[in-house]
């Protein structure tokens, strides 16, 4: 008869694949985020240049010039405020994913701590 061979898997859990998988589900979150805002932000850009394009081809005669240029600097204005918008927004998500990741790091240690201590107390 062979003795079987019994392995508890729980410290392995706590201190390689939760933190693995949470350390994953985190990062594919940050990837979507990311990913949306930037095509979000080249949506708006393509927008506004396409806008400013069927603009132009609307000019007739000086009047209608001075009309697009005064657009012209109006969109100027907005686009800068757009993409300090987008900016801050790619900021706060790098902030975002740093602190989760710093807050997920510190509870897998701690857990890691917790099963080694458990698996110390078994031997």
């Amino acid at each position: 008869m062979m003795k079987s061979f019994s392995f508890d898997t729980k410290p392995f859990e706590a201190m390689l694949l939760g933190p693995a998988r949470a350390y994953a589900a985190l990062s594919i979150d940050y990837t979507e985020k990311l990913f949306t805002a930037q095509l979000d932000a080249a949506k708006g850009y393509a927008e506004a240049g396409l806008t400013q394009a069927r603009e132009l081809l609307d000019v007739r005669d000086a009047d209608g010039l001075r009309r697009y240029a005064e657009a012209q600097q109006q969109l100027a204005k907005g686009m800068a405020e757009r993409v300090k918008g987008d900016a801050e927004k790619v900021v706060s998500l790098h902030q975002e994913f740093f602190q989760e990741s710093q807050k997920l790091a510190q509870s897998s240690l701690s857990q890691a701590q917790q099963a080694a201590s458990e698996l110390a107390s078994k031997s």
